[in-house]
């Protein structure tokens, strides 16, 4: 049985696992915004920054990658997602089921925001948002390579964020 891993920001740039094969997918009910403080992969304590999460959202879909990990590395891949994504339990594992762009369904793991945990900064203004990520420096590197990196990707794969793209463009003409 194939193990499946949702990507909507880092994800789909450095999954950091083996992928067999990845698809586009949807994810219901969810949307991706960047409401959660990053005190640690792209920011500090001091001068948090922003990263990507999944906020709970009736009506609302996200779209991304659904990828398949290698099989044979799903106990380790798992082991190294929750090493990652769970490092200050901002985020929440859940499996959620997600649509193929060929319209099958298969349950991912995927990490959502939980919204009473501390680092929950949802329904921020973008101007705001881009005043931070042009800003904030964290362990894993410039809050604005994540979203960079985040913005092309999908651009790469065929998929469009209205309020990723206008970030890019701000978070570049600050950072100039």
């Amino acid at each position: 049985m194939t193990m499946w891993v949702f990507g909507y920001g880092s994800l789909l740039w450095n999954p950091g696992f083996p992928v067999a094969h990845s698809k586009l997918a949807t994810l219901h009910g969810y949307a991706r915004s960047f409401c959660m403080s990053s005190i640690h992969h792209r920011g500090t304590e001091d001068k948090p920054g922003l990263v990507l999460a999944l906020d709970e959202v009736m009506d609302a879909h996200c779209q991304g990658l659904a990828l398949a990990v290698e099989p044979g590395h799903e106990d380790k891949t798992l082991a190294e997602l929750r090493e990652r994504e769970l490092v200050s339990s901002a985020y929440l594992e859940r499996m959620l089921d997600v649509e193929l762009d060929d319209g099958s369904v298969v349950n991912a793991v995927t990490y959502v925001i939980d919204p009473d945990h501390v680092q929950y900064c949802g329904g921020m203004e973008l101007e705001r948002q881009a005043q931070i990520i042009a800003q904030a420096v964290g362990g894993r590197g410039p809050n604005t390579e994540y979203l960079y990196n985040t913005a092309q990707h999908l651009t790469e794969i065929g998929l469009s964020d209205p309020d990723l793209d206008w970030l890019s463009d701000r978070v570049r003409v600050l950072s100039a």
